[in-house]
């Protein structure tokens, strides 16, 4: 007997602005309630206290997530110098307390060194692992434990305000750039000390901001449905993204219909003007069907890696 489906076989991204003080988990498992989605998955979370883009990707695109988890992004941060914190930001207990004694042009000059590719050494309050558990675990039981260092790059860091002993900087950083432990180095690069008390992350990829919805929105579409007599899921579902915008980044090839067959049974096929190595982008036909991912293998042949799954 076959199992039954708990949720719908929807797929697509939903482009979150995810409000502060709840996880990115719970943020996820309340669009996956709404949505009622078979499966979920988000893109690389942010700490309770952030808000802003949160990509979720629901049923099959949860296959090309990691590519979002991969892109760069940019983020809106203000920082409060005299203070530092366990946590690195406000939702922490102060450790240290100091005057600030900084001018701008001193800070100009400190926050330019994080310009580029540096080494950063992540917080103890991340969900990095170590030996299988989070690392904020043992922070929390007050273990502190080895951390490697992490190549990070800064594209571009501006900063738009500072005052009354604030910081307000816009940040372009790749992948596993850890915002708080900036601030963290900024503040002991300065002498004083610094956390941050607000974190917004505005962009993810090239994904548009504007096409962001809150929770509130969400639910408040689904009491609109309800009050007219509809179904919900026929208002939700305008909001989903193409599942392949995820990797629009990455070359495509295209097949033709006998190629596309081989492909979706796994087996790697030669493609006339295909790259000659890296990930690739697959769709089919004329109506450039996206089918998924593939790697250039070691005989020039486009083999599949991760494919979509269409409905029988």
């Amino acid at each position: 007997m076959a199992r039954r489906r708990k949720g719908r076989p929807i797929n697509g991204v939903v482009l979150i602005d995810k409000p502060t003080g709840i996880s990115s988990n719970d943020t996820l498992q309340k669009v996956k309630r709404l949505f009622f989605a078979e499966k979920a998955g988000h893109t690389g979370a942010l700490d309770p206290l952030a808000t802003g883009m949160l990509p979720i990707c629901l049923g099959e695109a949860t296959k090309f997530s990691q590519f979002l988890l991969d892109s760069d992004k940019r983020y809106r941060v203000i920082a409060k110098l005299g203070e530092r914190t366990d946590t690195s930001d406000s939702d922490g207990e102060v450790v240290e307390t100091r005057d600030v004694n900084v001018d701008r042009e001193t800070l100009m000059s400190c926050i330019e060194k994080f310009r580029g590719e540096t080494d950063q050494v992540p917080s103890m309050f991340s969900a990095l692992k170590y030996q299988g558990r989070p690392l904020y675990e043992y922070a929390r039981q007050g273990i502190e434990v080895p951390r490697e260092s992490r190549k990070i790059t800064v594209y571009d860091i501006v900063l738009h305000r500072f005052d009354n002993g604030e910081v307000e900087m816009e940040v372009h950083c790749s992948k596993g750039t850890y915002i708080r432990t900036i601030v963290d180095d900024l503040g002991e690069m300065l002498g004083c000390g610094a956390h941050v008390t607000m974190l917004r992350r505005t962009g993810v990829a090239k994904y548009p901001y504007e096409n962001m919805v809150t929770l509130e929105q969400l639910n408040e579409m689904v009491e609109q449905a309800h009050r007219e007599e509809r179904s919900p899921y026929d208002v939700l579902d305008e909001l989903l993204l193409p599942m392949d915008t995820a990797v629009q980044d990455l070359p495509e090839v295209n097949l033709v219909s006998e190629l596309v067959d081989m492909v979706q049974h796994g087996q790697p096929v030669q493609v006339f003007g295909a790259p000659t190595e890296g990930i690739v982008r697959m769709t089919g036909g004329e109506e450039r069907l996206f089918l998924g991912v593939a790697e250039i293998d070691n005989d020039g042949k486009v083999a599949p890696k991760r494919l979509v799954v269409f409905p029988q």
